[in-house]
């Protein structure tokens, strides 16, 4: 614990500085301070909203799940990174990550995201 708490002390040094990585889910989420009556802070992450769904003419392509899909596995094909798979579940109105690949044929919309290519060209 003794290593984080220089870290801490340094991010909260930094006015607008946020915990979470660009590469994060929680990156753009709002961090919230709630001051205890000791006048101690804890800094917490704010609920995160989905973005709207984007409509025809998004920004993203169609992926048809194979058996075997898996998100992780589809966002480090598309991504370069498993834990990416947030961005796809994103894109896609499912409750649970696993909704979609557990149904081979179903068609998932792929986002594009930074490095990922728009045009519409396979993937290997």
């Amino acid at each position: 614990m003794a290593d984080i708490e220089p870290y801490e002390s340094a991010l909260d040094a930094i006015p607008g500085a946020h915990p979470y990585p660009r590469s994060s889910r929680y990156h753009d989420a709002e961090i919230g301070v709630h001051r205890g009556e000791d006048g101690r802070e804890v800094r917490y992450t704010k609920r995160r909203l989905l973005p709207p769904l984007a409509q025809d003419g998004d920004e993203s392509a169609p992926h048809t799940v194979s058996s075997g899909d898996r998100p992780d596995l589809l966002a480090q094909r598309y991504f370069g990174d498993p834990g990416q798979w947030w961005q796809i579940a994103d894109a896609n109105p499912v409750l649970d990550p696993a909704e979609l690949t557990d149904e081979a044929g179903r068609t998932i919309r792929i986002p594009h995201a930074g490095g990922f290519p728009a045009s519409g060209a396979p993937y290997a």
